[in-house]
């Protein structure tokens, strides 16, 4: 071989290592969708591949499977990479990688970009278990269910689907199927937002229709709003009631959630007046279902933290059974003020707890678990003293340990009348008339007409002594007077008065 030959094939291999190292000096491109790289089908895409800023030219390839619809583009598109699909179809999704032509070379391949087509499938359910309230630093399951068949699962984060969760389905029998994704631990400072699809692996980039939104509420410890409930917390089958959860924090929306349920509602916050904020929450025609317990949250539009909870709410629903309780009191249904008063609740079946409530009362009613006495299940409701505010119409209703928010149908009505105070003159309003204290009323009131004919007749004996004295007093004095002036009289009228006798004058002739 000649010096010239061997300089030549030097020469070359030297250019084409240098060709091959400078091949690796255009960094790889980044390829996207927009406006999503998961598309409903028929709606429209565009991937885009950006390059160096001398990047003359770009390419688009889908891995395993060409695509047609490529060498369609325009060619000024291709240069600045840009490869619009007008209506996605199932033929388009994949996974697609991009590179870009500059100063004499190809770059290296782009990061693969799946495109994802929905729609072809029904949309599966997203539930959370035991509950989508979960604690601050807590985990939660989530459970995508689907009514057909699959293989395949996916759980997307709603604005973070870069990194999906897939599972292969864990359940299958009689043409459903089942995933279960574990998520955690939450935290109240970010939303936790989920839906979740199915899929066949034989296509493992066409899913279905997406499942409806699921959202986890996580508390934090922002002041918690309060709950209250009108007309009140035990209602009828086929009723209707308001639940309204309000705040002097000034929340802008407000979530409501019962205790066990996969599900909470959520209501924009109205400001009845300034510092204020509440939102109700209408249920009805309530059903068995809707008893339990509930709590609420409120939170702030521009914050996705939701306040602490508030205290516990429960609904009770009556009517549930056709058992009915009977309602009694002791001593008797007038009692005076200050003494002591015990309602009684009966029933001859069992029942695991008695519930007392008033009309017109909207906080929760008394509760009691049953005692079993001489084949009789009751309960024992003390009211001591009693007041003014104890008098009013009260019923009581019984529940079983197996569902603790159904209750039976309600006693018949008992009125308690609360008359003045102990030993007071004020006359009872309905009921028998009470039985005297002792015999001093007895003779004040012999024949039971007035209560207070007695306390008269005596203010009469004691007014006529008093104007008797009086009358006396007057005559003593009117007789004291008439006696000295009688004296006085008598010594200007007992005889004339004795004159001296005048002397005989005497002649005196001289």
């Amino acid at each position: 071989m000649t010096p010239i030959l061997t300089l030549l094939i030097c020469l070359g291999l030297s250019l084409g290592s240098r060709t091959h190292v400078q091949s690796g000096i255009l960094p790889k491109p980044t390829l996207w969708a927009e406006p999503d790289r998961v598309i409903t089908w028929g709606s429209p895409v565009t991937l885009r591949c950006q390059g160096n800023l001398e990047a003359r030219e770009y390419r688009l390839y889908r891995e395993r499977k060409s695509a047609s619809w490529i060498t369609l583009i325009r060619p000024e598109l291709v240069k600045k990479g840009q490869f619009p699909i007008p209506s996605i179809t199932w033929e388009d999704a994949g996974r697609y990688r991009c590179q870009y032509y500059s100063h004499s070379w190809w770059s290296e391949l782009s990061d693969p970009l799946e495109l994802v087509v929905t729609g072809a499938y029904r949309k599966p359910t997203l539930s959370a278990l035991p509950s989508p309230v979960v604690a601050s630093g807590g985990n939660v399951t989530l459970q995508c269910d689907s009514q057909v068949a699959f293989d395949g699962f996916i759980l997307c984060k709603e604005g973070e689907d870069e990194h999906p969760q897939r599972l292969n389905c864990q359940s299958h029998a009689r043409g459903w199927s089942r995933a279960v994704f574990s998520v955690g631990p939450v935290s109240p400072s970010r939303r936790w937002s989920y839906r979740c699809y199915s899929y066949d692996s034989h296509s493992p980039y066409v899913w279905s229709l997406p499942s409806d939104l699921l959202e986890l509420l996580v508390p934090g410890v922002s002041k918690k709003p309060s709950l209250s409930v009108q007309p009140g917390p035990v209602v009828a089958t086929g009723e209707n009631l308001t639940l309204q959860c309000g705040s002097n924090v000034g929340y802008d929306r407000f979530a409501l959630y019962k205790e066990g349920e996969r599900d909470f509602l959520q209501r924009p916050g109205r400001q009845p007046q300034a510092g204020l904020s509440q939102a109700n929450f209408p249920l009805g025609p309530v059903r068995g279902s809707h008893g339990g317990q509930y709590r609420c949250s409120g939170a702030h539009n521009l914050s996705s933290e939701w306040s602490a909870p508030s205290d516990p709410l429960d609904i009770l629903i009556a009517g549930q059974t056709q058992a009915r309780p009977s309602l009694s009191v002791h001593p008797g249904p007038t009692v005076a003020s200050g003494e002591k008063v015990t309602l009684l609740c009966q029933s001859q079946g069992w029942m695991d707890t008695f519930f007392l409530t008033k009309e017109g009362a909207a906080d929760a009613p008394l509760r009691l678990k049953s005692k079993h006495r001489s084949h009789i299940y009751q309960a024992e409701f003390p009211m001591s003293p009693v007041t003014s505010v104890h008098a009013g119409t009260y019923w009581c209703y019984g529940s079983f340990s197996s569902n603790p928010y159904l209750l039976t149908h309600p006693s018949e009505p008992l009125e308690l009348v609360v008359s003045g105070p102990s030993g007071g003159p004020s006359p009872p309003l309905t009921g028998p008339t009470p039985t005297p204290a002792g015999p001093e009323d007895q003779s004040l009131n012999p024949t039971g007409s007035d209560p207070q004919s007695g306390l008269g007749r005596h203010l009469g004996i004691v007014t006529g002594v008093s104007v008797a004295f009086v009358l006396l007093l007057f005559l003593l004095l009117l007789l004291l007077l008439i006696l000295r002036y009688g004296r006085q009289g008598k010594r200007w009228t007992s005889g004339p008065a004795q004159l001296p006798t005048p002397r005989k004058k005497t002649s005196m002739l001289p």
